[in-house]
């Protein structure tokens, strides 16, 4: 009887653990955890590595199931990955050369630029590639018929307003007492 007990609660656990990494796996990055919808009891839940049928990612299976979610159109996300990839990867090019320009120097018998020079030029391009991680996302326009700027300050400014408005509203949700 023992046995029998023990293997029905090993069960038990492995289907709570599985349910906690679909949630994981289907919920969006972004998404607060306290106004994500929950899941009826109706809908199976999708197996690790399962897609909804039409759907090839998490998220657009979640957005399949949760029909007044829509994920990011692929153009948009097209246009925030590749500005992230500028904006991180040239800096961080420029980290990584940093290195090799000045060991050149240094092997070449030019110039014996301080240790603590290199240092801290290689880590301004390292921060400039952290912030151009964030800034790639929040440059690019979020409408899928305007491509925006080049630099996309403007774009920044109206994104950046949207993401402050909802943290507003997050904050205003987290602190109003709940209605009866």
């Amino acid at each position: 009887m023992t046995a029998k007990k023990k293997k029905a609660q090993n069960n038990a656990a492995s289907t709570t653990s599985t349910d906690k990494e679909v949630d994981e796996l289907i919920r969006l990055p972004f998404e607060p955890a306290q106004t994500r919808p929950k899941p009826s009891k109706q809908v199976a839940p999708v197996k690790q590595g399962a897609t909804v049928q039409g759907a090839t990612s998490p998220a657009k299976a979640f957005a399949k199931r949760q029909p007044n979610i829509s994920p990011i159109p692929e153009v948009v996300n097209r246009r925030m990955v590749s500005r992230a990839a500028k904006f991180c990867g040239i800096p961080t090019a420029g980290a990584l050369l940093t290195f090799v320009v000045s060991y050149v120097l240094i092997a070449n018998d030019f110039f014996k630029p301080p240790t603590v020079v290199v240092l801290l030029v290689s880590l301004g391009f390292f921060g400039l590639g952290v912030l151009g991680l964030s800034y790639g996302p929040l440059s690019a326009s979020w409408d899928e018929e305007r491509v925006g700027h080049w630099l996309g300050w403007d774009e920044f400014k109206l994104n950046f307003g949207r993401l402050q408005e909802t943290w507003k509203a997050a904050k205003y949700e987290k602190d109003s007492p709940p209605s009866a």
